[in-house]
């Protein structure tokens, strides 16, 4: 079954291709193992293999045997590796770098994004967004919190609008804003899914 090229970056032959990539592009001085890198994309280590081949290809990753697995890393020597990894922040980075940031925070049940920005990744038409909406159920720390944020911001380069909802008030919800939230396009960062 082929799939389209993804919205966010029509460059790209599909989703699966911008994840594995970004995943490697933008997690530079780790190596990974192809089922590590299936695992945190959500994908088949299959698919894996064949992006990470034709990576290896091109000089963008370089790759060893660790015992019985391939390992790869990024070539951040190669001359396109620092514009590549940044067009990939700004277009595939918001899912890792908030789930990185907001999982090391204590308190949040759930995250997600929503708006324009998980419309595009769920392959509605538009533009690129200049901002990303987020939705933090849950009762973290305050300040860390909005330190978490406006490290997402910085590393991003775009405004992270966040929504902090209490985990019982979201819960109980059957008014018009969770109803709206989820009856569009999301991209669930932490916690379990609504129904």
């Amino acid at each position: 079954m082929k799939h389209p090229s993804p919205v966010l970056l029509p460059l790209l032959r599909s989703r699966a291709q911008g994840e594995i990539i970004t995943w490697i592009m933008l997690h530079p001085d780790v190596e990974q193992s192809l089922t590590e890198i299936a695992a945190a994309v959500g994908t088949s280590t299959p698919t894996v293999m064949r992006e990470v081949d034709r990576l290896l290809e091109s000089g963008l990753v370089r790759s060893r045997r660790r015992g019985n697995q391939r390992v790869v890393t990024a070539a951040t020597d190669n001359p396109v590796y620092r514009p590549l990894a940044e067009l990939l922040m700004l277009t595939f980075g918001p899912i890792g770098v908030l789930r990185d940031l907001l999982g090391d925070l204590s308190g949040i049940d759930r995250a997600l994004i929503y708006g324009s920005w998980a419309a595009r990744y769920q392959q509605q038409p538009g533009h690129v967004p200049n901002d990303l909406d987020v939705l933090i159920v849950g009762s973290p720390d305050r300040p860390a919190l909005g330190d978490a944020i406006e490290k997402a911001e910085r590393i991003l380069r775009r405004e992270v609008n966040h929504r902090l909802v209490a985990a019982d008030d979201w819960d109980c919800d059957t008014g018009s804003f969770k109803t709206t939230i989820l009856s569009r396009p999301v991209v669930h960062l932490l916690g379990e899914p609504d129904d």
